[in-house]
């Protein structure tokens, strides 16, 4: 029998209007994303995927409206009991040279830290648990700017993991990575969700990726919510043509059954050209 009960909600923006430099790209957003699932955010370049990110997380002050964490307004929480409540991972994040993994995972204890307390037994097994999580033990002591763009990315998620905010944003994980590197730091971030109960929330750009993984869909077009709710019911040619204007086939992903999108383009098959020549 399906439930019709309500998913709890993580985060929550009402009338939320976010800008750079004068120029409005987020205009009277309402939004939920629900607690303990996968939400990926979709939309074309510039739609404002990553600046609601920024404004969900603190990092932007709004024009207006306001971000609710689990009914609390983000901006009446200090930054450092913000953090031990969500976690944020930006596009292309930097680190100092010469850091380890290891070094870099501890700074996710920061938020837990005091002039009273400071490094604690529970800092040292949340690091420990975050390395072991995400397969880095091999390389806790390498320098950072020495692993594979897959490595790096691994351990900027067990970073995040350290800090064990129940809610995780993410900012394209998957950018610069190739395929076989893109599914491992999805995988993971499956992981995390399922085992643990992090509320997940990805910019990706990736439809077919966001159908696979996610358990909430959010198209944005135009700093405003196109579509959103399960893959099976957002993923539509309409949606594709709409927010992306790109014509498509929407079939079942022949693996796991989810939304796949299949473009249609102006190169017609080589079968088809061959034949004409």
């Amino acid at each position: 029998m399906i439930s019709d009960t309500p998913l709890p909600i993580a985060l929550t923006t009402r009338s939320l209007t976010l800008a750079y430099d004068g120029n409005t790209i987020i205009q009277g957003l309402n939004l939920a994303v629900p607690k303990g699932q996968m939400t990926a955010l979709v939309g074309p370049n510039g739609c404002g995927k990553s600046t609601l990110l920024r404004g969900m997380a603190k990092l932007l002050k709004p024009q207006n409206g306001t971000v609710y964490l689990e009914g609390d307004a983000i901006a009446t929480l200090p930054t450092k009991v913000l953090a031990k409540r969500l976690g944020i991972l930006p596009q292309s994040p930097s680190a100092p040279e010469g850091l380890t993994v290891r070094e870099l995972v501890a700074q996710g204890r920061y938020p837990q830290q005091s002039w009273k307390q400071q490094w604690t037994r529970e800092d040292e097994q949340q690091v420990e648990g975050a390395i072991t999580t995400t397969d880095l033990h091999a390389l806790a002591n390498r320098a950072l700017d020495t692993l594979s763009g897959g490595q790096r990315q691994r351990a900027w998620i067990a970073m995040a993991l350290a800090q064990d905010a129940d809610t995780v944003l993410l900012d394209e994980p998957t950018t610069y990575l190739d395929l076989a590197h893109q599914l491992e730091v999805l995988d993971l971030l499956h992981e995390l969700n399922v085992q643990r109960g992090k509320t997940i929330v990805m910019v990706l750009h990736d439809l077919n990726q966001a159908c696979r993984y996610a358990d909430q869909i959010i198209a944005l077009r135009s700093g405003s919510v196109y579509g959103q709710g399960k893959p099976a019911e957002v993923m539509t040619e309409n949606l594709v043509q709409d927010v992306f204007g790109l014509k498509s086939r929407i079939i079942p992903d022949p693996v796991v059954g989810t939304p796949l999108c299949v473009p249609i383009s102006r190169v017609r098959s080589r079968d088809d050209q061959h034949q004409e020549n």
